[in-house]
């Protein structure tokens, strides 16, 4: 076993421990009986797992599609279910820290992806944005030019300049700009690639990063064909 994969396996068993942890922050939260001095400070450390498992499992992801290991299951999935459950397993950290998460889209809204990954770029983009909003996060859809475009924006500072680009057009913004160590690297790398997983003839997922779109904040949004 050479050091990748040894670092592989220890990410993996960092990740599974971090998810019981979760889980048991979760259950202890939840329970009436349990009462904190700071119960903000309880859902911060919530959050801080969350992001940091999340991380774990964009690394994994990343090893995997480098080693041609990365499975994708394309299907057809409603955006709306998709958005629902995103906004359960967010809903409550986000209320915790003050933030509004929301949505809107056409409940027929349908396309074609690997539910999985494109629920993780989602999970991970709401928990980024958690970190920088003042009060809101908002979900939304739409289709535009034959594309499914998942857009999640918050009124926070918004993006860093070096982060603003277009993915099929400046797809290596994120890896050889030393000056963009902010908000998502990690999160907006895993995304691109996992956008460019997804394609349909000559047309292919990318990621686009914004700002000031329908909030003042940050806007990312993810194009599936």
């Amino acid at each position: 076993m050479d050091f990748s994969d040894m670092l592989a396996s220890s990410i993996h068993d960092i990740k599974n421990s971090l998810s019981l942890i979760a889980t048991t922050l979760t259950e202890v939260i939840g329970n009436e009986e349990n009462s904190f001095a700071d119960s903000r400070k309880a859902n911060l450390l919530q959050h801080e797992v969350q992001r940091v498992n999340h991380n774990l499992v964009q690394l994994l992801s990343l090893y995997k599609l480098g080693e041609g290991g990365l499975s994708v299951d394309i299907d057809e999935h409603n955006i709306e279910d998709l958005f629902a459950e995103s906004i359960a397993t967010n809903q409550a950290v986000c209320h915790a820290l003050g933030v509004e998460l929301s949505h809107e889209c056409d409940p027929l809204l349908s396309g074609f992806f690997d539910i999985e990954m494109v629920r993780s770029v989602i999970d991970s983009t709401i928990g980024n944005a958690r970190r920088y909003a003042k009060e809101r996060i908002y979900l939304s859809a739409r289709e535009d030019s034959g594309y499914i475009v998942i857009r999640i924006e918050d009124d926070g500072r918004g993006f860093p300049p070096e982060l603003l680009h277009r993915s099929d057009t400046n797809d290596q913004a994120l890896t050889t700009n030393p000056r963009a160590s902010g908000r998502t690297r990690l999160g907006l790398l895993f995304a691109e690639k996992i956008s460019d997983l997804h394609r349909s003839g000559e047309r292919r997922g990318h990621i686009e990063v914004k700002n000031g779109c329908g909030l003042p904040g940050g806007c990312f949004e993810l194009w599936l064909p």
